[in-house]
């Protein structure tokens, strides 16, 4: 009996010898089972589908492009093994069924969609994030009937989108439960991107709401569409196409993030 104790000291002790000379084994640790390793960033429009446009001629488009690199930006720098993953870093047309294909091709943990709203009323500020799911208002309603008319551009697209008309309120809500199996994770992003606005930016938030986008319905992975700002009010348009807007809206949603990435990982 004492020789077995002895065997397994011995053997403890050797282990430890061998750790203390050998930093590599006390580097080795174990992947997070839930690990954000890949993120598709989406900048909203582009190329012959401008968005919307500001009254000072901002282009819905080009903006979304210029935040979502500079988050890209900001993620490689604050995690260089994360894998950011672009559905477009040009300003060109890429049609919605393949910005989703782009994420899960690539089997992105997490798709973030950037764009700008618009409005009738020239004097509407704010910003709100969606995830996938029943329209609780006709505004939510609008907002994704607006974004999904792009498909309009697009060859064929009542093949791709299986008959799916942008400007019936039956067909969003029809399409609305697709994403429910990834819905509280998509809110628990959404809502720290709103909270970073609100708190660290002074932004209006209108908080977290839920309609149906098309470049989020077919994304097999928790998946938000952020709406920076409204282009279409002179105030709004100057700081979403400034360098410093850019730099700020990126910042917040990086935070958000990070927020996001340390919760699901612990």
């Amino acid at each position: 009996m004492f020789s077995t104790v002895r065997h397994i000291f011995i053997f403890c002790l050797a282990l430890l010898l061998i750790s203390a000379v050998n930093p590599t084994i006390n580097s080795i640790k174990k992947s997070p089972k839930n690990s954000l390793k890949i993120v598709c960033l989406d900048a909203g429009h582009g190329g012959k589908d401008p968005g919307c446009m500001g009254p000072k001629g901002s282009h819905e488009g080009k903006v979304t492009l210029k935040i979502i690199l500079e988050l890209g930006r900001q993620l490689k720098e604050e995690y260089p093994d994360l894998k950011v993953i672009y559905t477009r870093d040009s300003d060109d047309f890429i049609e919605l069924n393949e910005r989703a294909n782009i994420a899960n091709r690539n089997k992105a943990d997490l798709f973030i969609s950037v764009h700008c709203n618009a409005a009738a009323n020239k004097s509407a500020y704010g910003t709100e994030t969606y995830t996938m799911g029943l329209h609780k208002t006709d505004g939510n309603l609008n907002v994704a009937k607006r974004e999904n008319s792009v498909i309009l551009q697009e060859k064929d697209y009542q093949t791709t989108y299986s008959g799916f008309d942008p400007n019936s309120p039956l067909a969003h809500i029809m399409m609305a439960n697709y994403q429910s199996a990834f819905m509280a994770s998509s809110v628990k992003f959404a809502s720290k991107v709103e909270e970073q606005f609100l708190k660290n930016y002074q932004r209006k938030s209108f908080g977290v709401k839920q309609a149906g986008f098309l470049v989020i319905w077919r994304t097999a992975m928790p998946s938000v569409l952020i709406e920076t700002g409204f282009l279409t009010n002179p105030e709004e348009e100057n700081y979403l196409a400034s360098e410093k807007g850019q730099k700020e809206v990126a910042e917040g949603i990086a935070k958000a993030f990070k927020q996001y990435k340390e919760e699901i990982e612990r």
